[in-house]
């Protein structure tokens, strides 16, 4: 297997027994990182000089509808109905397989480009075991890791006269990928169900889905709703108190809810994931970033959709750790406490959300998540040299707080270069092929919906 030494300008890990390094050299042979540390003397097949860059982990994406890629933008003034009567109750019922292949490769490029390298794909538009492997094939020939979190579809008008909230999860399609390409739990594309939960669904579908998934050995992960709309009430409380709660479940957005409630999520050892600029965009509650803090959890980040908002996650990063800094301090001042004397919430952690606590939500974080010698050789190389980043003083601070997508200069997933000098190394003829075929996909499912964006120029 090839080996590749990085001789870095500065290295960050996030692994607190190795620290970072302002140097520092990293060695990873074939997927797996071998060393890493000052002056590795190590003989290796190829030497990266990275010496005017920041290499740190790669960003996890734990949250993302990508199959909606050809819809960018076209929500950036709709609210949270306009979303459901546009998406799930027309748009979404044009989509076709290959529309899934389409957003799914192009919209995980996209991804990589900005300096993710695991994408949580949380695909909710299945009505067919091939429009699942569509999915799935966009996301393996993108190159990115991915767990690909099989959803359905949300029509709002009823299923042969059942509304979708009362439909369990399908066996049938779970069982054919888990048994078939998706049945390992090491290849760099993984398995996960993305089910209604007691927000979305009946109880009787709650405990089905969690039941089938647990079966299959799969993580679960499920929307959170405002309490006035739960189809369950108090149904995460209820989950924890029947053991259907835990780590292999992964809780979505939060926003309405209170303190009792993210201590549920808490001590169940459950996750949650915050998308805060859509839940800035439209949600009722606050994002709940500072809240699940207080509680005592560790969020992570994903965009969720790109109908309202970049799908960067240096964005995505920097709007959770502003909104939390400003909240806590907020926070502190109204409860009558004298003002901090630090800042409360470090950027370090905004970090973290968007790598390592992305990986544990996902049961990644023996894989992925830090730099770490055993784990899997997802890398990103930021440009320090860049107008818009120098100089940097601490890397840390430089890729929470400057960094763009712009700086990524180098993504490696799993071993393999797949952005490098600042370019995508997926063959730009195809690419350009396939956003041609994304933008006909895009125009042709908006026209046979009857939906045109009203203040687009004609």
């Amino acid at each position: 297997m090839k080996s590749v030494l990085i001789k870095c300008g500065w290295l960050v890990t996030l692994d607190p027994r190795i620290g970072n390094f302002k140097g520092g050299e990293l060695l990873f042979r074939g997927n797996t990182i071998e060393a890493v540390g000052r002056n590795l003397n190590a003989a290796a097949d190829e030497t990266v000089d990275a010496t005017r860059m920041i290499v740190m982990p790669g960003l996890v994406n734990a949250h993302m509808h990508t199959w909606q890629t050809a819809l960018r933008g076209i929500a950036a003034e709709w609210l949270s109905f306009d979303y459901f009567k546009n998406v799930h109750g027309n748009l979404a019922t044009k989509y076709k397989p290959e529309d899934n292949y389409l957003g799914n490769l192009v919209g995980a490029l996209a991804q990589i480009d900005g300096g993710v390298t695991t994408l949580v794909d949380w695909c909710h538009n299945i009505t067919s075991l091939e429009m699942a492997e569509r999915a799935v094939d966009g996301l393996v020939d993108s190159g990115i890791r991915a767990v690909f979190a099989h959803g359905t579809a949300k029509p709002l008008s009823q299923t042969e006269g059942i509304p979708f909230t009362q439909i369990p999860h399908p066996r049938d399609r779970v069982e054919a990928l888990r048994k078939g390409r998706l049945s390992s739990d090491d290849g760099r594309v993984t398995l996960a169900m993305a089910i209604l939960g007691p927000d979305w669904g009946a109880w009787d579908v709650t405990v089905h889905d969690i039941r089938m998934a647990r079966e299959f050995g799969l993580v679960s992960s499920s929307h959170t709703r405002r309490r006035e709309d739960c189809v369950v009430p108090d149904g995460y409380r209820r989950m924890a108190k029947e053991g259907l709660l835990g780590p292999d479940h992964n809780l979505v957005h939060g926003t309405s809810y209170d303190h009792a409630d993210l201590k549920v999520v808490v001590d169940s050892g459950a996750s949650l994931t915050s998308t805060a600029l859509v839940e800035l965009h439209h949600h009722i509650g606050d994002t709940i970033v500072a809240a699940y803090r207080e509680a005592g959890g560790a969020p992570s980040l994903g965009i969720d959709v790109e109908l309202y908002t970049s799908g960067q996650m240096f964005r995505e990063m920097q709007a959770a750790l502003l909104f939390a800094r400003g909240k806590e301090i907020r926070n502190n001042v109204l409860r009558g406490n004298s003002h901090y004397k630090t800042m409360p919430v470090r950027s370090v952690e905004a970090l973290e959300w968007a790598t390592i606590n992305g990986a544990r939500a996902f049961m990644l974080d023996k894989k992925i998540g830090t730099l770490t010698p055993g784990k899997k050789a997802d890398i990103v190389m930021l440009r320090a040299d860049d107008v818009n980043m120098a100089p940097v003083w601490d890397p840390v601070y430089s890729i929470v707080e400057i960094a763009g997508a712009g700086n990524v200069d180098t993504v490696i997933v799993d071993g393999v270069t797949r952005k490098k000098d600042g370019r995508l190394t997926f063959p730009a003829d195809v690419l350009r092929k396939r956003i041609g075929e994304l933008t006909e996909s895009g125009a042709r499912i908006m026209r046979e919906g009857g939906y045109k964006v009203a203040t687009a120029p004609d």
